[in-house]
C-alpha cells in the first residue's frame, strides 16, 4: 500500500526541463494546484474557527448556531474536492501495490497506465454528474433545509470544479509518457 507520492516521481528540475503542450499543462496545473492548496489551508482553518466558535457560543451563551454546521461543510467540501488534483499530481491517493514486486517495469508501467486511465474514466463521469447537479441547483434555486438556507449550487460548483481539475490532471499523467517524459 501507498501512502504517499510514488518514489518514481522526478524532481521538479527534470519535470520543468521537459517541453510540448502535456508538460506546460503539468506545470500549469502544478502552479494552480498550489495556489488552490493554500486557499483550501485557509479553508480548512477557517472551518475550524467556526465549529469552534459554535461550540463556545453555545455553551457559554446560550447562543443559536444555524449557520455555522452548514459553512464549516461547505468549506470542507470545497478543500477536499478542490485539492483532488493537487493530491493526484503528486501521487498521494491511497493504491495497493501488491503487484509491483512480482511485474517488470514495463508491464508495471502498463499496468499503471491503465489504472490511471480507468481512474479517468470514474472521475469523468462523477465530473459530468457534478456539473449537472451544479446546473440543477442553479436553475432551480435549490437550497439547503437550514434556517441559514444557503445556495447548494456553492458546495455542487466547488464538487464539479475540483473533479474537471482531477481529469485534467489525469489526462496530463496519461500523455506524458506519450510525450517521452518518466511517469509522474
Amino acid at each position: 500500500m501507498s501512502h504517499g507520492p510514488l518514489p518514481d516521481r522526478d524532481d521538479q528540475a527534470n519535470a520543468a526541463a521537459r517541453t510540448g503542450l502535456a508538460a506546460a499543462l503539468d506545470r500549469g496545473l502544478a502552479i494552480l494546484n498550489r495556489i488552490i492548496l493554500v486557499f483550501a489551508a485557509l479553508a480548512l482553518v477557517a472551518a475550524c474557527a467556526i465549529l469552534s466558535y459554535s461550540v463556545l457560543s453555545r455553551a457559554l451563551f446560550k447562543a443559536a448556531n444555524y449557520w455555522q454546521d452548514e459553512a464549516a461543510v461547505f468549506l470542507l467540501v470545497g478543500a477536499t474536492f478542490m485539492t483532488a488534483a493537487y493530491v493526484q499530481q503528486n501521487r498521494g491517493h491511497i493504491g495497493i501495490e501488491a503487484f509491483v514486486g512480482l511485474l517488470s517495469p514495463l508491464a508495471n508501467r502498463i499496468r499503471l497506465w491503465f489504472v490511471d486511465a480507468a481512474t479517468f474514466l470514474f472521475c469523468a463521469f462523477f465530473t459530468w454528474k457534478s456539473w449537472t447537479l451544479t446546473h440543477e441547483a442553479y436553475v432551480d434555486g435549490q437550497v439547503s433545509n437550514s434556517m441559514w438556507s444557503p445556495p447548494l449550487a456553492i458546495p455542487y460548483s466547488l464538487m464539479a470544479f475540483g473533479m474537471s481539475l482531477l481529469c485534467v490532471q489525469i489526462l496530463v499523467q496519461l500523455a506524458l509518457p506519450f510525450a517521452g517524459a518518466k511517469r509522474p
